[in-house]
């Protein structure tokens, strides 16, 4: 492993130890902060699609300030809701695969390296955009095949980054999806609108 500071990020320059494994000996890697970001995207894609599914969201299009304003803060809390979810998703799958297989996940950087596998697995949440704005009757089929290919790209990205067989993935993924829409029940007993 290189020392803190060999590599830079190409986006904001701070110093890096390594981008990903290389297998190639003698190239220069570099780093790029692109989980974050993708991972805000996502949860952005997943709030603008709630937002917009809210019953009074586009009923009334009067351009009065307090209306606009009521409307954003639509926004912000579509955007929560969905952060906490991603969020108990990802910690259901986390707790899954450490009570399963301890010895998978004994060091911070196998956390990591997972939870990198899985907010770039997630990508498939980014066509949630095209499939609201053509919005069509098959809307719905089309939002639930993506929330199928995301699940299935999660189920690839653990199985990669962990080196298992198929079942011990699907078992993380049904729990945390047990816990995620643990969530969201708890929500909609609190009178959120989810």
């Amino acid at each position: 492993m290189a020392a803190l500071g060999a590599y830079r990020c190409i986006e904001c320059n701070r110093e890096a130890a390594e981008l990903y494994r290389d297998y190639r000996r003698g190239v220069l890697r570099i780093s790029i902060c692109i989980h974050g970001k993708l991972c805000i995207f996502c949860l952005l894609c997943e709030a603008y699609v709630r937002w917009l599914q809210l019953q009074d969201s586009s009923q009334n299009s009067d351009p009065d300030d307090l209306i606009r304003y009521a409307k954003e803060w639509d926004f912000y809390q579509m955007f929560g809701i969905a952060s906490l979810e991603q969020t108990s998703f990802l910690v259901g799958i986390f707790l899954t695969l450490w009570w399963m297989r301890p010895e998978m996940l004994k060091t911070k950087s196998d956390f990591i390296l997972l939870l990198k596998a899985l907010l770039l697995s997630s990508y498939g949440k980014l066509l949630l955009i095209p499939a609201v704005i053509w919005e069509h009757d098959y809307t719905p089929l089309c939002l639930a095949f993506i929330k199928v290919f995301v699940l299935i790209s999660n189920s690839q990205a653990i199985r990669v980054t962990l080196n298992l067989n198929r079942t011990l993935p699907w078992l993380a993924i049904f729990f945390g999806l047990i816990l995620e829409n643990s969530v969201v029940c708890l929500f909609q007993k609190m009178g959120l609108n989810v």
